[in-house]
């Protein structure tokens, strides 16, 4: 006790001393008592660095007197949720006689923490020897509850983020399958349509019916040359319609098995909603069907089949030069149908242009805003 008071004692001298210095010369004490800043000095020169002055400030964030601060290290500050490889890292600081600056956990007296925004620098005299230990502290709890509630915040919000997307993911994943398993179903169910079609047509001993049936048999293919192509692409919304007519015309031309039809395309790629797939694939398949069907099967020809983009719209032309044959009047007549009520449903307009053995059917259809943006 008798030490305690001693040490409390040359402190306080000290403390004395260092304003005593000051006071003539410089308004420096009456600045270090008045302001608003927590400030204390420190006094490396006598037993644990004791405080030997402190101001106002310093007592009001603390909740300690001035009575029970000087003499005393900054450590009863300290409690026992501070952190002690901070208060290693001030410690070697002053043993080294370097400038720290930190953020700490202290304790008031009354026992509630506060972060304390901690800065010590030494005083050195005219031969740089230190001579003092100048320490400068902010309060900034507030700062640091708001920074612990952002905190919070985030791993809640990232929590949320990580369940709804796990769920998300979940629910695409269902999706999905759903989506492969119709699709495997549809094309199931187009194959064995057409494996019927084919065997009737097989056993058919009638031209006009086997004719028929083969029509129809085109018509289940196109569709699924539809499924098939939305179903192999990235993004199943939309929907290539030069890459999906490049095959389907193809592969009708082929299986007409003549080699003096002559096949040109001119196609741009132009992507449509996946929607508008079926009665494209049953318009592309009557124009090439058709100009099969008027005269190249008899007597070859040339096929030239065009995609573009037009003023907002895109057109699929089909033009054909061969010497036309007269059709089956009911099969030309359902053609036209099926081609009339499939361009209804796209809001497509149908021009037909005859010059003798030269024929020109376009299909107009607008393209969509943000359809035209995308291209």
């Amino acid at each position: 006790m008798q030490d305690t008071d001693r040490h409390h004692k040359e402190a306080r001298r000290a403390g004395d001393r260092l304003i005593a210095g000051h006071v003539k010369e410089d308004p420096f004490a009456a600045a270090f008592k008045a302001t608003r800043m927590p400030m204390i000095v420190t006094d490396p020169a006598q037993h644990d660095n004791p405080i030997i002055f402190c101001n106002a400030a310093f007592e009001k964030m603390t909740g300690y007197s001035n009575d029970e601060l000087i003499g005393r290290n900054c450590r009863l500050l300290q409690g026992p949720e501070t952190d002690r490889r901070t208060v290693g890292h001030i410690r070697d600081s002053v043993t080294r006689g370097q400038d720290i600056s930190v953020d700490i956990l202290n304790y008031r007296k009354d026992g509630s923490t506060f972060w304390n925004a901690l800065f010590i620098s030494p005083v050195r005299d005219d031969e740089g020897r230190i001579v003092y230990f100048f320490a400068s502290q902010l309060d900034f709890t507030t700062v640091k509850s708001r920074e612990a509630e952002l905190a919070l915040a985030r791993h809640q919000a990232e929590e949320a983020v990580a369940k709804n997307t796990a769920e998300l993911k979940s629910a695409l994943l269902a999706k999905t399958l759903l989506i492969h398993e119709v699709d495997h179903r549809v094309k199931n169910n187009l194959l064995t349509m057409a494996s019927i079609v084919k065997l009737q047509a097989r056993f058919t001993k009638d031209a006009v019916k086997k004719q028929t049936l083969m029509s129809v048999l085109n018509r289940v293919e196109a569709l699924s040359t539809v499924q098939r192509k939305l179903f192999t692409l990235d993004d199943i919304a939309r929907f290539d319609v030069a890459d999906f007519i490049r095959e389907l015309v193809t592969d009708l031309v082929s299986g007409v098995g003549r080699n003096d039809i002559r096949l040109t395309l001119d196609l741009a790629p132009l992507l449509v909603p996946a929607v508008k797939a079926t009665p494209l694939s049953l318009i592309v398949n009557e124009l090439v069907g058709d100009a099969v069907n008027r005269g190249l099967s008899d007597g070859g020809g040339a096929i030239h089949v065009v995609v573009n983009r037009m003023h907002g719209h895109f057109v699929i032309r089909v033009e054909d030069t061969a010497t036309p044959v007269e059709p089956d009047a009911e099969a030309a007549e359902f053609g036209r149908l099926l081609l009339e009520a499939s361009a209804r449903q796209l809001a497509a307009s149908v021009e037909r242009k005859i010059e003798g053995d030269r024929t020109v059917v376009e299909v107009m259809l607008l393209v969509d805003e943000h359809q035209e943006n995308e291209n």
